[in-house]
């Protein structure tokens, strides 16, 4: 059996120790158990025996009750002491390479052309970097799922080799890969991984360059606009540097949503308040006879192709028209900065195909989209955006397969839902616009 093994050895490509590995209570209790049975039948064989307090000191060629006595208390021992030494020893953590630096994660997001790239900067992110160090693929473990979030980021020439390295790495920890929120122009390379293609949502995105609120299609636009002035509102983008000043009102209104919306802080696909967050991007206020009541952090890049709003939080104080009037005003000001789209997120369900002989996965969608208000007002949450008149983009979840989906799903729902302190029973996702009563 050792020959055949050694023969195979390269077939087992997964680090693994047994003196290193840390046993789960079910394997305790099975060694625990096999020792005891060990003993027992032991006991059993040599019944006719009569036990005395000689036996374990009687050595010869034929004494074997002596011999299980003496070998059931060597073992019983060891493997107390293996289980104890096992369960006291800390945990840890898999090797997965140099983790990239925080410079290098910053280069890399600002050569980006797109905003979700701005997401490794939420500090909950695990990462896998090309030899460059110029690419990397952000992601997190959750149960056996390594959940990557969007496509690569950097240069399009090192992505084929970034997905397989990442695809190994899962791999070689007995981990499943997940691409989520992945783009159309992508697919050849995750499909190269044996995934299947799951159509899950389309991305808003409005092109700037035509965008203006004149015409009768924004007329509901402008009113919007009209109400927010009427009740005295301003708007301004203001720069990183300006922000530490402005941390403690921007607080106070990102504590009254949460408590008015019996919210949870998310991560994962979207960060979570904090100094040290909310201080690396520039922020989007809303003010109200000169005080904030409104804000949002925007993720932008040096490249200034696409602009999208991250956090988005309404104080009690804001006007009815707080968030159209935000959103209007900071897609006038990404259009005068030579910002080429605007991200309005991801309409989760939207766009699956209705026709009958239509993937089950997208009949199945179709049927939850318009009934989607016990778990997320879905078909509103889309109506709402249309209104802005994007260009729809698909968003694809990248799997292993669709028997998978249920718990694929069930994981990424998990990972994106622990990431803060609970506010009340209920939670609502923090997330931009996809968050908020869009009636």
């Amino acid at each position: 059996m050792l020959g055949v093994l050694a023969l195979g050895r390269t077939a087992f490509h997964r680090p693994a120790s047994v003196l290193r590995e840390r046993f789960t209570p079910a394997w305790a209790a099975s060694i625990v158990g096999v020792v005891l049975a060990t003993i027992w039948i032991g006991f059993f064989a040599y019944r006719q025996v009569e036990y005395s307090s000689n036996l374990w000191w009687r050595f010869a060629l034929d004494a074997n009750a002596p011999r299980m006595l003496r070998a059931s208390l060597v073992v019983s021992i060891l493997a107390a002491g293996f289980l104890v030494r096992s369960l006291l020893r800390p945990a840890e953590r898999a090797s997965l390479g140099t983790a990239p630096t925080l410079d290098e994660i910053e280069r890399a997001v600002e050569r980006s052309p797109r905003a979700l790239a701005c997401a490794a900067l939420t500090g909950d992110k695990r990462f896998v970097t090309s030899d460059s160090r110029e690419s990397f693929i952000m992601y997190q473990v959750q149960g056996r799922r390594w959940i990557a979030l969007g496509d690569p980021v950097g240069p399009s020439r090192e992505s084929e080799e970034l997905v397989w390295r990442f695809r190994e790495l899962a791999d070689g920890h007995g981990g499943r890969t997940v691409f989520y929120q992945t783009s159309a122009e992508r697919a050849p390379l995750y499909l190269d991984l044996g995934l299947a293609e799951l159509k899950i949502g389309e991305e808003a995105r409005v092109p700037l360059a035509g965008f203006s609120l004149d015409g009768g299609r924004r007329a509901e636009l402008r009113l919007a606009r009209q109400r927010a002035e009427r009740d005295r509102a301003s708007f301004e983008v203001v720069p990183r540097e300006a922000v530490p000043a402005l941390l403690p009102a921007l607080e106070a209104i990102s504590e009254a949503w949460l408590g008015e919306n019996a919210a949870v802080e998310k991560r994962f696909t979207a960060g979570a308040f904090s100094e040290r967050y909310i201080r690396r991007f520039p922020i989007a206020l809303v003010r109200r006879e000169g005080e904030p009541v409104a804000f949002a952090n925007l993720w932008i890049t040096s490249a200034k192709t696409e602009c999208a709003v991250d956090l988005m939080r309404f104080g009690p104080d804001a006007p009815a028209a707080a968030m159209d009037y935000l959103l209007l005003e900071l897609m006038l000001w990404a259009r005068s900065s030579g910002f080429e789209l605007f991200s309005l997120g991801v309409a989760p369900l939207a766009g699956l195909d209705r026709d009958p002989l239509a993937p089950a996965w997208h009949r199945a969608g179709h049927a939850l989209f318009p009934h989607g208000e016990h778990f997320h007002n879905f078909e509103a949450l889309r109506r709402y955006k249309a209104k802005f008149h994007p260009v729809w983009e698909p968003k694809y979840l990248m799997a292993p397969g669709v028997a998978a989906l249920p718990h694929i799903l069930v994981d990424i729902a998990l990972l994106v839902a622990s990431g803060g302190k609970k506010r009340a029973p209920s939670a609502e996702s923090s997330s931009p616009i996809s968050s908020i009563d869009t009636k």
